[in-house]
């Protein structure tokens, strides 16, 4: 990817969506499994030539960000959204590809802070939107490079991948089952209304960041670990040696490596399970291990907050055959697999519990599995 001359296109939209990770969290960084799919929510990015620099905008935030063509590196006081939408041509100038002049605009409806991947996707629109204006024809590894480069080199978010995957991978009707280790992801059918189900989403309203410390110390938690063990990654300890495994672990931060090893290694297992019952049709046979992934992010991994605690819950009260924590942590939504008729009692159920508690109030929806990036004509 350098010393490419493109041709720059008039005007390139291109849409990419959030996701929901049904199962399989902080395992991506540890070059694990992972089951997200894309949902409805989504971003919009348009990329139009013109100007003498680049400029960004986007509907959700006042005003424009304009850079020079040399990049951000000559605008340090540039905010991270503008990060997240300039990163990619600064890159790609950076590689020798010849960036003309242009602006680009995003569009979001994906919420901020939820953890339904709002970044990714603006980032991932923008990526596709890019290639295509520009003409390059990035092989689909490539447009996955380029977008992990933008939130992890650009922007500094620590993230492991599985959400740029989602969004640009995603095929409707399915989960995308990912192999974090190799990138490689496989569509496996997730046919919820052929069960009788639904998956309600909870966005509990509580903060939630990427970049916050506190993501970026399990990483390094998890990290170090593997280390300690001799292995390359987590995803190395199979469940089958993970007792002998947690007591070789030993000396200063012991205790918080074996709580981490244990998350990474259950959660990956649980994944695989989750794998075999959707390729088998089984549907309803998941719910017991999506509630057990949140035990392990509540209990080990310790990235829950009291609303998505809370969340989980009332939902399990209320009948639903699983629920999680779906996300980074630290805040942002709950999912529950409901039959598909009790869905708006358990969303009341849910509000009720919150007014008693004091929280902000939740909002709830639904999501089928959708389509990845795609470009939006007319």
């Amino acid at each position: 990817m350098t010393d490419q001359q493109p041709e720059t296109s008039p005007v390139a939209t291109w849409r990419a969506p959030g996701r929901v990770n049904l199962i399989g969290e902080h395992t991506d960084y540890n070059d694990g499994f992972t089951l997200p799919f894309a949902i409805a929510a989504s971003c919009t990015a348009t990329v139009r030539p013109g100007g003498d620099g680049l400029r960004a905008g986007s509907a959700q935030v006042d005003g424009e960000v304009a850079i020079p063509l040399t990049g951000l590196a000559e605008a340090p006081a540039v905010p991270d959204w503008a990060r997240y939408v300039l990163g990619a041509a600064w890159l790609l100038r950076d590689r020798g590809v010849d960036v003309p002049p242009l602006e680009v605009t995003v569009d979001s409806d994906v919420p901020s802070g939820a953890g339904l991947s709002s970044s990714a996707a603006v980032v991932c629109s923008v990526v596709t939107a890019l290639d295509d204006a520009l003409g390059l024809g990035l092989a689909p590894d490539e447009l996955l490079a380029l977008s992990r480069a933008v939130e992890n080199d650009v922007v500094g978010a620590p993230t492991g991948g599985m959400d740029q995957l989602a969004s640009l991978r995603s095929r409707e009707g399915h989960v995308l089952f990912c192999d974090m280790r190799d990138l490689a992801a496989e569509p496996v059918p997730f046919d919820l209304g052929g069960a009788g189900l639904a998956l309600l989403v909870v966005d509990s309203r509580a903060p939630h960041a990427h970049a916050d410390g506190e993501y970026a110390a399990r990483r390094r938690g998890c990290e170090a670990a593997a280390a300690a063990l001799g292995v390359p990654a987590l995803r190395d300890v199979v469940i089958d040696d993970l007792d002998a495994a947690l007591a070789r672990l030993d000396g200063v931060g012991a205790e918080e490596q074996r709580r981490y090893t244990r998350h990474i290694v259950t959660e990956d297992a649980r994944v695989l399970q989750t794998v075999e019952l959707l390729r088998a049709g089984r549907v309803r046979e998941i719910g017991p291990l999506l509630t057990q992934s949140h035990v392990s992010m509540r209990d080990d991994f310790r990235i829950t907050v009291p609303e998505v605690d809370t969340a989980v819950e009332v939902l399990l009260a209320g009948g639903a055959l699983g629920a999680r924590m779906t996300g980074g942590g630290f805040g942002g939504c709950v999912i529950g697999l409901l039959e598909a008729e009790a869905v708006e009692s358990a969303a009341a159920q849910v509000e009720e519990a919150f007014a008693e508690a004091g929280f902000t109030p939740p909002v709830a929806f639904t999501v089928t599995p959708g389509p990845g990036a795609h470009r939006v004509d007319g």
